[in-house]
């Protein structure tokens, strides 16, 4: 099961009672639930401005070990152009991996100056399109990524700048699925051969090689790891400068944990940037941070009503959603916790003490569960529960499996609301495919 922290800086959100109701700031969720329907997202605006400023103004702290320090957040996190255009209207830059989330970056209005190119699979249609974008720089994971992109910038006559992107040997994470550092992993190449591509790089005169990348994980609770990792970038440094080049960044990644509910405390923004700083002190090289879940998670959940209660003569209760994995796949693929709350919870005490359930979609496959024997209180057909946690890997990774419309979202602002996703009618899932010519 994925570790899962219970306290931290980052616990602060903006859904609270209000009333009796649950709000996300100062909309009811009762209502949205009747306008827009459900399941449907519901995000924060200002949980996301909070928790982009907590990491703001700690890397600032730092700005003597880390520069000026570049916050990009993590797209694959939560790619909703809404949510990209609150955090670039912080002066949040964006970590990509498709020329779809350059796209969406751009048309959110981050700068190309402040996008990064990453992934382990970039075609050569999207090295061409982010050269011709003039993104920050373009992360290389492998030698023949490498001699792909220089015949490109070539034939396009750019000098693009790249980092190369180590694999450090040290894997972290809540899960196996999500840990990205280790040593059998798909992401990045070995320090030594790491020295050989950046020195092979800048020797070409269509690349201009600035820095080194690495990112070990997600949802890390424990600094030591990221710690380690980070050393090993700065001995790499210095021993490329002692070989006469030229580095000026560091590219931290991301993958520091947030609080879900359950487990251990982790450690906060503070600290972990503090760490960083403490580790590349007099290296005169500018940071990136690439945050994702940790600016996001918090900032959403996914809202669902009850369909009804299935109970067997056993005693098992089922509390049936009409939420499912297409909407949050999440617990299926990674063992994942969410905390589930009434939207509108009953008086705790006498025939209200909380009863286990073992929380279900309507999808037809044993993995549409989200969690079983969860302690809730007493629930009942039409109620309203939300997921917590779900801003981050949420919407982003819905599908319409089972012909299930696509979850809508929703953002707000205070008291004011918009559907920034709106769920497509059948007649507009099915406009989608023409039928072949012959049928």
């Amino acid at each position: 099961m994925e570790t899962l922290i219970s306290s931290g800086p980052l616990t602060l959100h903006h859904f609270d009672l209000i009333d009796g109701e649950l709000h996300a700031e100062g909309v009811g969720l009762e209502a949205l639930a009747v306008t827009v329907g459900t399941p449907a997202y519901v995000y924060s605006t200002a949980t996301f401005q909070r928790h982009y400023q907590v990491l703001r103004d700690a890397a600032d702290a730092h700005s003597g070990a880390l520069g000026d320090a570049l916050i990009a957040f993590a797209v694959k996190a939560n790619s909703n152009l809404s949510v990209l255009a609150t955090l670039a209207n912080l002066g949040c830059g964006a970590d990509t991996v498709s020329e779809g989330e350059i796209r969406r970056a751009l048309k959110a209005g981050v700068p190309a100056s402040k996008i990064i190119f990453s992934g382990v699979g970039k075609t050569d249609t999207e090295l061409a399109f982010a050269i011709q974008a003039g993104v920050r720089q373009i992360n290389v994971e492998s030698p023949a990524e490498l001699d792909r992109l220089i015949p490109i910038a070539e034939r396009l006559g750019k000098v693009p700048e790249i980092a190369i992107r180590v694999n450090p040997k040290i894997g972290a994470g809540g899960h196996a699925k999500i840990t990205t550092g280790g040593e059998g992993d798909k992401f990045g190449i070995p320090a030594d051969e790491a020295m050989d591509l950046y020195i092979r790089a800048a020797a070409s005169d269509w690349v201009t090689p600035v820095g080194l990348a690495c990112h070990i994980g997600s949802q890390i609770t424990d600094l030591a790891p990221l710690e380690a990792a980070f050393r090993l970038l700065r001995s790499m440094t210095e021993r490329l400068r002692s070989l006469g080049q030229v580095v000026t960044r560091l590219d931290l990644g991301g993958g520091l944990g947030v609080p879900y509910v359950g487990g251990a405390p982790t450690a906060s923004p503070a600290d972990y940037v503090a760490m960083a700083a403490r580790v590349l002190d007099g290296l005169d090289v500018e940071a990136a941070f690439e945050p994702g879940r940790l600016l996001a998670a918090n900032a959403g959940v996914l809202l669902s009503r009850v369909i009804q209660v299935t109970e067997r003569a056993d005693g098992r209760r089922f509390l049936v959603l009409d939420a499912a994995m297409n909407d949050l796949i999440r617990p299926a693929m990674y063992d994942s916790f969410h905390e589930v709350l009434p939207v509108r919870p009953r008086p705790s005490g006498g025939h209200n003490a909380p009863t286990a359930y073992d929380i279900v979609g309507p999808i037809c496959e044993t993995g549409d569960t989200f969690a079983r024997g969860r302690d809730l209180p007493p629930l009942q057909a039409g109620d309203l529960v939300v997921f917590t946690g779900a801003g981050a890997y949420g919407a982003v990774m819905s599908s319409e499996y089972n012909t299930r419309p696509l979850v809508p979202e929703i953002m707000v602002d205070g008291d004011r609301w918009a559907v920034v996703r709106p769920r497509p009618t059948y007649d507009e899932m099915l406009a989608r495919e023409p039928m072949a010519d012959w049928l």
